[in-house]
């Protein structure tokens, strides 16, 4: 199976141990379901498994360590005992006496009776006089076979409507043919699946320092020159560009192959112009230029980061790139 240049970039930097939590899971998830991509990262752990003597080990200073203890709460000082305010007594107010009626003369509170008002007769209300006429009776039951009528005649369409569609649906011979339906032509697309396509030869390089450790990954597909840089550990300087650069000694001087992004991925097609002896041979280096890239077209420092190409996965034919 090939795979994108993404997926053998993603497979380097899980060997070199580059990526974070949630993209190494995501690895391991990738390797448990594909076999081929799982061995593709264990080709690329045989292949970079030098890289590890190539870095020194950085022991941490003690303070790490006290600034550890000091978040979770390990400290050596003591804590002070956590003292509780008291709480205040309560007073408890006796409730009010409750007042008492007096045998005597009665209860403070008793209204004397208000005199009974007298009803009011109200006046006799005066029945309407109906007068029924016969007239009304007659236009009403016209209005009644009327509403019927119309009542019949909508059913009736109705039910020849729901027959019509019945027989358009499930026998539409049996119609005639000014309301026989139509046939209906349905064109249905197939589509061909594209012929697999020959694994090409791949190539990465790692860009790193002085002091080791990659800063970019550089991937090179061997069949159609494009390449992609990843940013792995190159701390970015407010300002200033990242400039990558082809240096060989079959050309008079070094070719800018342009400006890497502030992406994590920047991809470039420029390659597509160089001899492949150049490509293979040539050393690829970044520098640090002013924002945009160098204004006139040459380094204007000194290289800060190097690396030459490894083929990583060989082609159908292992044949360098043409």
């Amino acid at each position: 199976m090939a795979y994108s240049e993404d997926h053998i970039a993603l497979a380097a930097e899980y060997a070199l141990g580059t990526l974070d939590a949630e993209e190494r899971a995501q690895v391991e998830t990738m390797m448990a379901v594909d076999s081929e991509f799982a061995a593709l990262v264990q080709a690329w752990q045989f292949r970079l498994g030098p890289l590890n003597q190539m870095v020194g080990l950085v022991e941490p200073r003690p303070v790490v360590w006290d600034n550890i203890k000091a978040a979770i709460g390990h400290t050596s000082t003591p804590q002070a005992p956590l003292v509780l305010p008291e709480t205040p007594a309560t007073t408890v107010t006796p409730p009010p006496s409750p007042v008492t009626d007096d045998p005597e003369f009665g209860s403070t509170f008793d209204p004397e009776p208000a005199p009974s008002p007298e009803p009011r007769r109200l006046p006799e209300a005066r029945r309407p006089r109906v007068i029924f006429d016969e007239r009304n009776v007659t236009a009403l039951t016209g209005r009644v076979k009327r509403w019927r009528g119309i009542a019949s005649a909508a059913t009736a369409i109705a039910a020849a409507l729901l027959v019509t569609l019945g027989l358009q649906i499930y026998k539409p011979d049996a119609l005639p043919n000014a309301i026989r339906p139509k046939p209906r032509i349905q064109t249905v697309e197939v589509k061909t699946p594209a012929p697999a396509l020959t694994p090409s030869a791949q190539y990465v390089a790692l860009l790193q320092g002085p002091n080791g450790g990659p800063a970019f990954i550089m991937t090179i597909d061997g069949a159609t020159k494009n390449f992609t840089v990843r940013k792995v550990g190159a701390p970015s300087e407010p300002g200033k560009s990242f400039e990558l650069w082809l240096i060989s000694d079959k050309l008079p001087q070094p070719r800018s192959l342009g400006v890497i992004g502030a992406d994590d991925f920047t991809a470039r097609p420029v390659l597509s112009g160089y001899d492949p002896d150049v490509i293979n041979g040539a050393t690829y280096a970044v520098t640090v230029e002013q924002a945009g890239g160098s204004p006139n077209g040459q380094p204007t420092s000194a290289p800060i980061f190097t690396g030459k190409l490894i083929e990583t996965v060989p082609g159908s034919s292992a044949s360098p790139p043409r």
